[in-house]
């Protein structure tokens, strides 16, 4: 037992070590229509499949790379509220889960905010990595969007997110639920000072986050194919014991019967959203400027005149 303990598990971990420590050297990676891809012909194409078009997840360093001009921005720090507020533990304790999810995606919570030009315009923008917890949604996160709303009402800058989700963070219980009404209350403030809000919805966004902020921009963008719902295909389907479409839940479908107002392949949101901002920011200008002081409404008291 000795010698199973202290030689052959050790030389087990070892050969799994070695291998996971040259993953990131591996210089060809397969896609979903199970076609094998050149690592760096996939990175050129905005980390889309060239064979089958699937737009693959994106962390949060890799969105804002290829967002923003020329590639700059700054990283905008963030309150981080304690962890794990509740003690939460399942097959594994929260505060472990938090360790290796950051270790993974070297951030503190699945939402980052950054700030930088698209095409000259200076905006704020967030994201959402799925490979933090699925990119739920919990205390850090809900802090992180309300600090970033208030970067952009402060600085005046378009508001710009991408959704990446599976929903609320169930570790976090009713404390991530809260951050349902917190956003949409942050998302409130910047539609009463002006500031356009664009939510663009990348694979998957569901959940508490559909449920809330991520469907309440002034522009509704999706990527092709993306999945965007609340509850689960399976769970919809069990509940109204009807064979649902094959495209149900797509983005596609959710533009067809009127959820989305775009759906745009990754390698045009740039010059899409610049379309759109330089259209919203000349309208929202106009209304700043527009001089109501001698128009006269039903509602304006009116001075009686005296007969001659």
């Amino acid at each position: 037992m000795n010698w199973i303990t202290k030689f052959i598990k050790p030389k087990i971990e070892f050969l799994f070590k070695k291998k996971t420590s040259e993953s990131d050297q591996i210089l060809w990676t397969t896609c979903e229509c199970k076609n094998l891809i050149y690592k760096e012909d996939l990175q050129k194409n905005f980390n889309c499949c060239p064979k089958c078009g699937a737009h693959h997840k994106l962390s949060c360093i890799e969105r804002f790379t290829i967002f923003f001009d020329d590639k700059k921005y700054k990283l905008i720090d963030t309150p981080l509220p304690k962890d794990d507020p509740i003690n939460f533990v399942d097959t594994k304790k929260y505060i472990d889960r938090l360790k290796t999810a950051r270790k993974i995606t070297k951030q503190n919570d699945a939402v980052a905010i950054a700030t930088g030009k698209v095409e000259d315009i200076q905006v704020t923008v967030g994201a959402q990595d799925f490979r933090f917890i699925g990119g739920s949604f919990g205390a850090a996160s809900g802090e992180a969007f309300v600090y970033g709303v208030q970067h952009a009402i402060d600085n005046k800058n378009p508001f710009i997110f991408f959704s990446c989700s599976g929903g609320q963070r169930m570790m976090e219980s009713s404390i991530a639920l809260m951050q349902m009404s917190r956003t949409v209350l942050a998302v409130n403030e910047l539609k009463k000072n002006n500031i356009p809000f664009i939510v663009v919805l990348t694979n998957p966004t569901t959940g508490g986050v559909t449920a809330s902020w991520a469907m309440l921009g002034d522009i509704l963008i999706a990527e092709p194919k993306a999945t965007i719902g609340f509850a689960g295909r399976r769970v919809i389907q069990d509940t109204v014991r009807e064979t649902l479409p094959e495209e149900f839940q797509t983005a596609e479908y959710v533009q067809d019967h009127g959820g989305l107002d775009l759906v745009v392949e990754r390698k045009y949101l740039r010059s899409t959203i610049n379309t759109l901002l330089t259209v919203l920011l000349k309208k929202g200008e106009t209304q700043v400027n527009t001089d109501t002081s001698n128009v006269i409404s039903l509602d304006t008291p009116q001075k009686s005149s005296k007969a001659l």
